[in-house]
């Protein structure tokens, strides 16, 4: 294990919002995540998909109350995880 080793995070978190996770808030969601270097991975019920694709978010169909996995792996994965979780808990900024 050298200085240049990557953390690897996962958290569960839940989607809050009303809709769900449809085209605007992973629109969000795919721009924010774009941001940073760590590779990011959303899960749902065993189905992974590049965090920074918005095809992929949008075939989840994850709706309000869905429990998603989240993974960050790279440099910033803390931070980029931080982030992401500060866009779910604020509903996308829908309510």
């Amino acid at each position: 294990m050298g200085l240049g080793s990557e953390q690897v995070i996962v958290i569960d978190i839940v989607i809050k919002n009303s809709l769900g996770l449809h085209a605007r808030p992973a629109s969000m969601f795919v721009q924010l995540a774009s941001t940073f270097d760590s590779e990011i991975f959303v899960e749902k019920e065993g189905e992974k998909v590049n965090g920074k694709s918005l095809m992929g978010l949008l075939m989840l169909a994850a709706g309000c109350g869905t429990i998603l996995k989240l993974q960050a792996e790279g440099p910033d994965s803390e931070l980029a995880l931080k982030a992401l979780v500060e866009l779910i808990d604020g509903k996308f900024n829908e309510e």
